[in-house]
């Protein structure tokens, strides 16, 4: 299979002989472009472009630039995709790069970032991961040994200059009711440390200051983290403009349900085969005009017995809301870590685990007034001794 997007690991996504991009934007040309029903393989750097290594200091983390995440491969333009029309996404393979076979995960700094359990967890933290064929282990979350699903993070099509604006205006009203707050409410478009494929001069200036941060998923996939979303898997995308513009990129090995440390998943660099094709009109035709819909592959670790967590949405300080789902799960991953102490994990190494290893998170019940319950499962086998209540 050709690889139509190559990547050097040792230059950063600006270097490359085909620059990739980190912002959402119409105008940002396309890398290459394929017919439905091609096949072909591209290269993706892992998401912070090379800025975290493997060593035990933290500080490359605290101190993480997040004006260059997410460094993507494409666009992708494919032939004959029109505004309308559905783009269909096979992804026949996903691998590592045996050059690079270790990954990352972090906990980010309240001041820069922050995660899920900010409140709890300010303070930025880093566990590297070694991969052995389909399993990892790590030396700063030990006594842990599972398998791994990789999978895209971020896999999305270009918006439309029409919806690229609502979404900015959308995202700066919510900054405006807490502009001050940390970590932010949301990520304003921001003209620094942009990587925009070709673009050059005056265009290179306008798409810098309206490109939208690809932080958040949104109608055009985006950073999803969906991590069943691995070989085998198909993707339905709404297509906005001409080409629909498909790129690819923040490679995970492993991820829980959430990605609840924010720099979530097993952070790696590798590469992934794809396959496209196109419905006319399927917009229309299926009503899937908001965002993709997906089509999970037949692929999983086989872990079937897990320790399961609830949490209720009840929060920290004993309030009790209407059916906050955020907070129930919030809870759930709480009281799931401060279990795992009790098993002779600190804190950070919980939460770090909570967010690599293939554990399940579900919404429970949302209708039973006031409390919405939510649950993270933990796979009793990743675990090198038995950890059940005795």
């Amino acid at each position: 299979m050709k690889t139509m997007f190559k990547v050097d690991l040792n230059k950063t996504m600006d270097q490359q002989e085909v620059p990739g991009h980190n912002r959402w934007h119409p105008d940002i040309p396309a890398a290459f472009s394929v017919n439905p029903g091609e096949s072909f393989k591209m290269e993706c750097l892992e998401w912070t472009d090379g800025q975290v290594k493997n060593n035990d200091d933290p500080s490359d983390i605290r101190h993480v630039n997040l004006d260059r995440v997410h460094v993507l491969s494409g666009p992708v333009h494919v032939n004959g995709a029109e505004p309308g029309d559905l783009l269909v996404v096979d992804i026949l393979d996903i691998g590592i790069f045996d050059e690079q076979p270790w990954g990352f995960n972090g906990i980010f700094a309240k001041e820069n970032g922050g995660s899920f359990l900010v409140d709890q967890f300010p303070e930025a933290a880093k566990s590297i991961w070694d991969f052995d064929g389909i399993f990892t282990t790590s030396r700063h979350v030990p006594n842990v040994r599972f398998a791994g699903l990789i999978h895209p993070g971020l896999m999305g099509v270009a918006p439309s200059q029409e919806l690229l604006d609502e979404w900015n205006k959308r995202e700066r009203e919510l900054i405006a009711t807490d502009p001050e707050r940390v970590p932010p409410l949301a990520n304003p478009p921001n003209p620094e440390n942009v990587v925009l494929g070709g673009l050059k001069g005056a265009d290179f200036d306008r798409v810098a200051r309206e490109g939208a941060r690809t932080v958040p998923p949104r109608e055009n996939g985006g950073n999803c983290d969906i991590k069943d979303l691995s070989k085998g898997s198909r993707v339905y995308f709404p297509v906005f403009v001409d080409g629909a513009k498909l790129s690819v990129g923040d490679l995970h090995f492993s991820q829980g349900d959430g990605e609840i440390t924010f720099c979530g998943g097993i952070e790696m660099s590798g590469w992934i085969e794809l396959k496209v094709d196109v419905i006319k009109g399927g917009m229309e035709k299926y009503q899937i005009k908001k965002n993709p819909a997906y089509q999970p592959g037949p692929v999983n670790p086989n872990y079937n017995e897990y320790l399961v967590f609830q949490g209720v949405s009840v929060d920290h300080s004993g309030k009790q809301t209407y059916l906050d789902a955020n907070i129930a799960f919030k809870n759930a991953c709480l009281n799931a870590i401060e279990y795992l102490k009790t098993q002779g994990f600190t804190g950070e190494q919980a939460y770090m685990l909570l967010s690599t290893a293939p554990v399940q998170g579900h919404l429970a019940g949302v209708v039973d007034i006031p409390n919405t319950c939510a649950t993270i499962g933990i796979p009793k086998a990743i675990f090198t001794k038995d950890i059940l209540p005795k």
